[in-house]
């Protein structure tokens, strides 16, 4: 499932492309045939991104609220666009561009009030500017569940997906097993800050960095990563591997129904 940074990247794109053109939206799949003849010819005057949610705002029409899900794909073209094919749920385009957006756990019109409600019941986002990390921080700090759960509990903090998840606890030296009230204040607002930074690189470079310049492949004459998510990581799906700072080996284990990525040498209790 892609995380926050995507969404986000995803937004700004949408806005380059389309913001401010007369849209032409259809459906060839069918399943967004109603919504898309309401909204054809329109305006797109707005996006947003909470956490994995994103919105797309049509002139006096509302919001195409979008979560990709674990299987949702977006692909961008420039024109003349070429024939769809049945498995687009969504198509908008104007003179110079198109995009495609398949498979979508989410893709539906909504009122103003129904985004709003979406927003209200998810936690601060890193990447959205005034997002309050003291509202993590109440549920953090009196909630006996591991921290490494609590980050991906997207009512508690949005956008942090198992990537994230797992390389921001070994920047910070803290065992993904901590309980969230065991965490200091201090910790998490180290978390918070580091969260803001990643993320905010992997929008710009639309991919996922998280390894230190002193830890690169150039820096530690290593070979650099071959994985087709991208970026240089510490831990991420590198299990039984050596880790970069201390020599010991990758953990992994399920948690929260997801792959949980650790070093029990740099993340000790």
């Amino acid at each position: 499932m892609p995380e926050g940074h995507t969404i986000h990247r995803l937004a700004q794109d949408h806005l380059t492309r389309f913001g401010g053109w007369s849209v032409r939206v259809s459906s060839p799949q069918g399943r967004f045939t109603d919504s898309a003849a309401l909204l054809d010819g329109r305006v797109l005057d707005g996006v947003d991104a909470h956490g994995k949610h994103l919105f797309l705002g049509f002139q006096d029409a509302g919001w195409v609220h979008i979560h990709l899900g674990l299987f949702g794909k977006v692909n961008f073209g420039d024109a003349p666009a070429p024939a769809p094919t049945d498995t687009v749920r969504l198509r908008l385009a104007n003179p110079e561009a198109y995009v495609d957006l398949r498979g979508p756990t989410t893709c539906a019109l909504i009122t103003d009030p129904e985004k709003r409600a979406i927003h209200e019941r998810l936690g601060p986002d890193p990447l959205r500017d005034g997002d309050d990390p003291d509202r993590a921080w109440r549920r953090i700090s009196t909630s006996r569940t591991t921290i490494a759960a609590l980050l991906m509990d997207q009512k508690v903090v949005a956008g942090v997906g198992n990537v994230y998840r797992a390389e921001v606890l070994f920047r910070h030296g803290v065992d993904p097993y901590r309980a969230g009230k065991d965490l200091t204040r201090a910790e998490w607002d180290a978390i918070w800050t580091d969260l803001i930074a990643l993320m905010r690189e992997g929008v710009r470079h639309n991919r996922i960095d998280t390894v230190r310049p002193e830890h690169t492949p150039e820096a530690m004459g290593r070979p650099p990563r071959v994985d087709d998510h991208g970026g240089e990581v510490y831990v991420y799906r590198r299990a039984l591997q050596a880790c970069h700072i201390c020599g010991g080996e990758i953990r992994t284990a399920d948690l929260a129904a997801r792959n949980l990525f650790w070093c029990p040498g740099c993340q000790q209790r």
